[in-house]
């Protein structure tokens, strides 16, 4: 006797017809005819009486009915205790900064799941100075941060790419792949606020003054609305990676500053001590 037998046995009894219980089983009604008939040979008494209206269970039938329910109800509670048995995944939320490539966050979701398949990982949006915070109070379990790490937290070194500014259209600067930073003396240039971004906002504001060139800094905080925050000031080029100026300034020339050359970094942050499962996102966050 299978247990598919018993749960046909038990849709026909409850529809009260074969053609009824073939369909709501979405097999043919001779399949579940021969399955029916296969169970009263080895059980060797009839289940069911035909009857106009489809079929009657005998009083065998309705003796089987209750039994063939318990045992039912029995193998699917066997089949919730077998999932629950299986290893339960740790959470670990991870914290992204603006302007970090989605290509590379999609690559290193895929190799985090295949090195570390326990892990349960969730994203949120914040700055490096905002991340910082929150693992400090315990919020997140590792952030992607845009500065060095301060000695305090395990930091990562995970990859650099070149930052830049993106241009206004029609301005004498668009479309140029390359923008020296002396090229926005006297430029309103947008940057996000050094509440953002420290390391790199006083890098900025040091080199701009080694060289000389005042250009005319309008500073916000800003993470998805680059684009309403330039029209506010009136900028004509905002300091960004190329990934945010493609998501948020479309139309907007990006180049790659030059002259000093800015890399933008990536670290990966966290608690001196924590989880081992953190320390095992770490490891493949900065082994790819």
């Amino acid at each position: 006797m299978e247990l598919r037998q018993l749960r046909y046995f038990v849709a026909v009894f409850t529809e009260g017809s074969i053609s009824r219980a073939a369909g709501s089983l979405l097999i043919s009604q001779p399949a579940l005819t021969r399955q029916i008939r296969v169970l009263e040979r080895e059980l060797g008494t009839a289940l069911f009486d035909r009857v106009p209206t489809g079929v009657q269970p005998t009083v065998a039938g309705r003796a089987l009915h209750e039994h063939a329910r318990q045992v039912l109800r029995l193998a699917d509670a066997t089949r919730e205790v077998t999932r629950s048995a299986a290893p339960v995944k740790e959470q670990v939320e991870i914290a992204l900064p603006p302007g970090i490539p989605q290509d590379w966050v999609l690559v290193a979701l895929a190799e985090i799941r295949r090195q570390v398949p326990a892990a349960a990982l969730s994203f949120l949006d914040a700055s490096s100075t905002e991340q910082l915070r929150m693992l400090s109070e315990g919020r997140i379990d590792i952030g992607l941060v845009h500065q060095n790490p301060p000695s305090t937290l395990q930091g990562r070194w995970l990859f650099e790419h070149p930052f830049g500014v993106a241009i206004r259209p029609g301005h004498a600067l668009f479309g140029r792949a390359k923008c020296r930073l002396r090229d926005l003396d006297d430029v309103r240039v947008l940057a996000h606020s050094r509440a953002q971004v420290p390391a790199g906002h006083d890098q900025m504001r040091a080199a701009a003054h080694g060289l000389g060139i005042s250009p005319h800094w309008r500073l916000a905080r800003f993470n998805e609305n680059a684009l309403a925050c330039a029209e506010a000031v009136e900028a004509d080029a905002v300091l960004l990676s190329r990934p945010s100026a493609t998501r948020m300034l479309p139309g907007w020339a990006w180049s790659e500053l030059v002259e000093p050359n800015v890399p933008l970094t990536t670290w990966a942050v966290c608690q001196p001590q924590t989880r081992r499962i953190v320390g095992a996102v770490m490891e493949a966050l900065a082994g790819f």
